[in-house]
């Protein structure tokens, strides 16, 4: 049998001292005073006892753990949940554990976080939508380091990986169906269309497009909200507040739109509770589209024509090329670094619900 481990009783023991005594005595406790007879005494006893020391656990947070950091334009969106549960889901089944930067579509938020990144070293990045056109640069420098991928719209290209959304095509999914249902006469309704948040303006210039062909674009009417809208910190309510706001202002202005699209489900939601707030039956007097096919536009009461573009493995396929890209890099193939990059996208789908009809003529 091997020979038992000596422990700090044994050596309080022999040496006539208390135990913490000893603990702190050969932890190097200098904050505590002793003679230095009793010091004296504990060492002399465990080197004699043969004690060997354990090997010390640096302080708390010394570890390297396995961080992914995630780049949020906000959390108040149920699409960017939708995004952080894949991501979430996939990481967490790697052992891997998130800390999420909402940036508040805020450039100064935006590039605080992203200076940060070089001291804290995460294992990947991912962000949710396109960065900021400033830092793009600065993006694919850290990529140079650090794995990163971007959720985000075709048309913006970068030297990173990303799974990718042509926004265009979303917008096209809905004209078509609405035009399949013979509405002439329609409204979309949209949050800032700003340079910085051009995925917005290519989902509108898809359903334009499709509107052109059918040779009645100028039948379409774009009610976007005020620029200065994305300047502040998103409040729970405020793409809600949105549709039902931009919708008000649009039933005062015309009566002969049959059919409104919201760029976002939640935008969606505040279009119907304008409608039924001034007495119009949906689909009956006018049709709604949402896009994302959010949690809510599934529940029974709200029955949402929407889009489904499988937000939820998205973010569980931006985390799998995340731990690929760690992968690959933990190995060479013929003492060459490999170098990749992935490109994902789902083709989008229409989910027809209760919020569409046929074309009904609402002048008087």
């Amino acid at each position: 049998m091997g020979r038992r481990k000596v422990t700090s009783t044994d050596i309080a023991k022999a040496a006539g001292v208390s135990q913490s005594t000893v603990s702190m005595v050969l932890n190097k406790k200098y904050n505590v005073s002793f003679s230095k007879e009793t010091v004296d005494k504990v060492e002399q006893a465990a080197a004699e006892l043969g004690y060997v020391p354990q090997k010390r656990k640096g302080p708390k947070g010394v570890k390297k753990e396995k961080l992914l950091v995630v780049f949020c334009p906000n959390l108040t969106n149920p699409y960017y949940v939708m995004l952080l549960q894949g991501i979430e889901l996939k990481a967490k089944e790697q052992g891997f554990g998130l800390f999420v930067c909402n940036t508040q579509r805020d450039l100064k938020m935006e590039e605080r976080y992203l200076k940060m990144m070089w001291q804290i070293r995460p294992l990947g990045i991912i962000y949710t939508c396109n960065p900021s056109h400033c830092f793009r640069g600065h993006v694919e420098e850290l990529a140079e380091h650090i794995p990163v991928v971007i959720v985000n719209n075709q048309n913006e290209k970068q030297n990173v990986d990303a799974v990718e959304l042509d926004n265009s095509k979303l917008g096209r999914l809905m004209a078509r169906h609405l035009l399949g249902l013979g509405h002439r006469h329609v409204a979309y309704i949209a949050p800032p269309l700003t340079v910085r948040q051009k995925q917005r303006s290519k989902r509108v210039e898809g359903f334009l497009k499709e509107y052109e062909k059918a040779g009645i674009k100028d039948n379409v009417v774009i009610k976007a909200a005020k620029e200065e809208l994305d300047l502040y910190v998103a409040h729970i309510d405020s793409e809600y507040k949105i549709g039902y706001e931009l919708t008000k202002e649009l039933l005062s202005e015309t009566d002969n739109i049959t059919a409104i699209v919201g760029l976002n489900d939640m935008i969606a939601f505040g279009i119907m509770d304008a409608l039924h707030e001034a007495k119009l039956k949906v689909p009956g007097d006018v049709s709604v589209m949402g896009c994302d096919n959010t949690l809510f536009a599934r529940l029974h009461k709200v029955s949402l024509t929407t889009i489904e573009h499988f937000v939820v493995f998205k973010g569980r396929d931006a985390c799998d090329i995340i731990m690929k890209k760690i992968a690959s890099d933990a190995g060479k193939y013929s003492d060459i670094e490999p170098i990749s990059t992935y490109h994902v996208e789902y083709e989008p789908k229409l989910i027809e619900r209760g919020t569409t009809a046929y074309a009904k003529s609402r002048k008087k």
